[in-house]
C-alpha cells in the first residue's frame, strides 16, 4: 500500500474538510503529510517536511503538521514556535496517544480527523480567527511515496 492509497477518495475529502473547518475558527494552519517510509526518528523527519512545506513562513508561527509514514508505521506532530510557546508537550502527547489508539483499532482516517479537530480547538484558543485572516497554506494532503531525502 502506498501513502496515497491509505485514504480512499472520500476519506481524503473528509480530512481536507476537517482541516478547512478547523481553520475557519483560527488563524492557525494545519497540514497532513503522508509518505511511505521514515528511516529514522519520525519527529525529525516531520520537522524536515514541515520546513520543506514552508510551514515556518506563517505570520504568527502557528502551523501544525500531522505526519504519517505508512509502511514504517510511524507518525509525529510538529507545531511551530508560536503554538509551542502556548501548549506544553503534554498536549502533543495526548493527541499522539489518541491517534495511536485509533490507529491500533484500524481507524486511520478517524484518528487523523480527531487529531485535526483537537489541534484546531487548541489553535482557536490561542490564535482565534481574525476577519482579515488569509489561508496561508494549502489544506490539501501532501504525499511523498518515494523518499529520496532525509
Amino acid at each position: 500500500m502506498t501513502a496515497a492509497d491509505l485514504l480512499r477518495k472520500e476519506n481524503k475529502a473528509r480530512l481536507v474538510r476537517a482541516i478547512g473547518t478547523a481553520e475557519k475558527n483560527t488563524s492557525g494552519e494545519i497540514r497532513v503529510h503522508l509518505e511511505q517510509v521514515c528511516k529514522g526518528d519520525p519527529y525529525l523527519r516531520a520537522a524536515y517536511v514541515f520546513s520543506r512545506l514552508g510551514m515556518f513562513d506563517t505570520k504568527d508561527r502557528n502551523g501544525v503538521l500531522i505526519y504519517l509514514a505508512v509502511k514504517s508505521r510511524k507518525f509525529a506532530i510538529v507545531g511551530d514556535s508560536g503554538i509551542n510557546a502556548r501548549v506544553g508537550a503534554g498536549f502533543w502527547n495526548d493527541v499522539k496517544d489518541a491517534m495511536a489508539s485509533d490507529f491500533r483499532a484500524g481507524d486511520f482516517t478517524g484518528g487523523m480527523e480527531r487529531a485535526i479537530v483537537s489541534v484546531g480547538e487548541k489553535l482557536k484558543t490561542f490564535f482565534p480567527y481574525q476577519k482579515d485572516d488569509v489561508n496561508e497554506l494549502s489544506d490539501e494532503i501532501s504525499y511523498e511515496d518515494n523518499q529520496n531525502d532525509n
